[in-house]
Parts: C-alpha cells; structure tokens; sequence
C-alpha cells in the first residue's frame, strides 16, 4: 500500500524502516552566476549550500526517484484532479514534470534560480518537456512572481538545507498566499539524521556549523505544520517519516545512505573553505561514517517532515 496513501488517510506517524521488512530489497529562464569553490561549481548569491554541477544534477535526479520508490507517489495532499501546479525550488525539474505527465490538463509550473536540465536542453532546440510543463525563473526568499490565488496545488521539497532560519515564516506565507482558495500547500523536508555513530555525528556537526553561517538551522522544518497555522492555512496534517539510512534497510536504506554520503561529500569543499575541518579530515571521517552505516548494527534514520494545509474557501 502507498505510504503517501496512508498519509492522505489521516494517518500521523509513519516509520519507513518497516518497509525493508516489507521486502523492499515554457521560456528558459537566466540562471544566477555561478562560482568554483573547491572544485564544484555553486550557485552565487543564495544561501543554498550544495553544489550546481552535472554530479548535483544526477544526485539529485537519484534522490527524487528514491523518494517516489520509498513514498510509492509524489504527493500526500488530497488535491483531487488540480488545474495549476506550482513547484517551488524545482531543482532538475524532475517531479514536475512527472506531475505534468500525471495531470496532463493541469498547467505545471516549476521555479528556481536556475534552469533545469530539461529547460536548457529546450533552448538549445531539443524538447522533450510535457506541453503542460514550464519553467519559470525566480527565488522563493524574494517573493513568488504570481498572483494571488494562482495554483490550485503548491508543492516545496528539500530546501532545508538552504532556508535561513527567520525566513521559514515568510516563505510558508508566500506559498499560501499564491494557494487558490480552497487550494493545497505541501512542504517536504528532511533534518540531521538521528541514531547515527560517532564519526558520522562529527560530519554532520561540521556540516551544520558551515550552513549556520549562512543563517539555516538544518532541524528548523519539523515546524513547517505550526508557520502553516500562522499563515492561515487550514486542515493542516503533519507527518513524521524516518526511512532506514545504511544496509540494515535494504534497498530503501542503501539508496538513503548513498544519497546522503554523495551529499555530505558535496559539502567538503565548504567546510575546507571555512577552516572547520581540511579536506583531508573530512574524507577520512566520512570513510568512517560510510563504514558505520554498513555495520550490522547500525539503526540510522532520516526523518523526513511531511506537511499540508489548506487555504480557506
């Protein structure tokens, strides 16, 4: 059975590792500059940390079709049959697309600094998006460029690593605002990863003193549900979602790890430029942690925060 189908059910906790048990094995818009730090190329300007570079891309093209595999869909909100959909920091375009393909009278927005893939391959004459589909350029911190009440369905995933800590209420805010009456907001997001062993708990220690220095604090969307109240959305469901992290989870748990490894590997760049840890040191801390995530008795998790709300008719 679909874990976004229980979710739309009512149901209010959900641990993923049950699933292992279970025998799961439109116009381009300009991109903002970029700069090299360490090797991999980043957007410049933004307080989003991780890279923008083709190994990014495929991460997280990676990341979306584990996410459809552990969720068993793409959404939770029970949105019906929506007309207009608005996905907000799109990333490779992957998810809506898909959800262009899935609702194909719906008009499908996707927004981000930068293009995505899909996008840029169109402006150099080959085009293989849904005709529903279009890109448009923008960044959630500086407002949403549509009008009130535009989208029947308005969709955040997985910019908590890249959401400074006082701008969490505001951009809910926004997300709502461009919600029609009666319409659906949904955020996805994820924290530290919990049960982890003493080598990866240092990586992640080194990894969120590098994005605190841009403001985020990485555990901030488990209150994604009470910024949802405050900015007036109604039927509000909240969800906690830990999926398996290592090979104790199967094929759910080794994709997770994969994931997060390459992500954190990602960073390393950051923290050599912040003078935290060398280059060096992280590499052969993170060998350790990719060791502790293989061991047998390794219970890592990594929650995910499901949240949907509804603007009042």
């Amino acid at each position: 059975m679909a874990l976004f189908g229980w979710l739309r059910r009512g149901r209010r906790t959900g641990d993923a590792a049950a699933l292992a048990e279970r025998g799961a094995g439109g116009a381009v818009g300009e991109a903002n500059p970029l700069m090299l730090i360490h090797g991999r190329t980043r957007t410049a300007g933004v307080p989003y940390a991780l890279p923008r570079d083709m190994e990014e891309i495929n991460r997280l093209d990676f990341q979306h079709y584990m996410l459809r595999f552990a969720f068993q869909g793409l959404y939770a909100a029970p949105i019906g049959a929506p007309a207009s959909i608005l996905d907000v920091g799109t990333g490779t375009g992957r998810w809506a697309i898909e959800m262009a393909e899935l609702f194909p009278a719906a008009r499908v927005v996707g927004l981000d600094v930068n293009p995505p893939p899909p996008d840029e391959r169109a402006s150099r004459g080959v085009d293989m998006r849904p005709p529903n589909y279009q890109f448009t350029p923008g960044n959630i911190l500086e407002g949403l460029p549509f009008p009130d009440g535009a989208f029947d369905f308005v969709h955040m995933r997985l910019l908590f690593t890249g959401m400074p800590l006082d701008r969490w209420p505001s951009v809910i805010g926004e997300l709502a605002r461009v919600a029609r009456p009666g319409g659906w907001v949904e955020s996805v997001e994820s924290a530290n990863l919990l049960q982890t062993g003493p080598a990866f708990a240092q990586v992640q220690t080194w990894l969120n003193q590098v994005v605190a220095r841009r403001g985020v604090d990485i555990d901030a969307a488990q209150h994604v549900g009470e910024w949802m109240r405050a900015a007036g959305l109604v039927n509000i469901q909240v969800f906690t979602v830990n999926l398996p992290t290592g090979a104790y989870g199967g094929r759910i748990g080794t994709m997770m790890a994969q994931d997060i490894l390459s992500a954190f590997n990602a960073l390393k760049g950051l923290v050599a430029a912040a003078g935290i840890a060398s280059e060096s040191e992280f590499d052969s801390l993170l060998a350790a942690a990719r060791a502790e995530l293989n061991a047998p008795n390794c219970r890592t998790v990594t929650p995910f925060y499901i949240a949907y709300g509804q603007r009042p008719a």
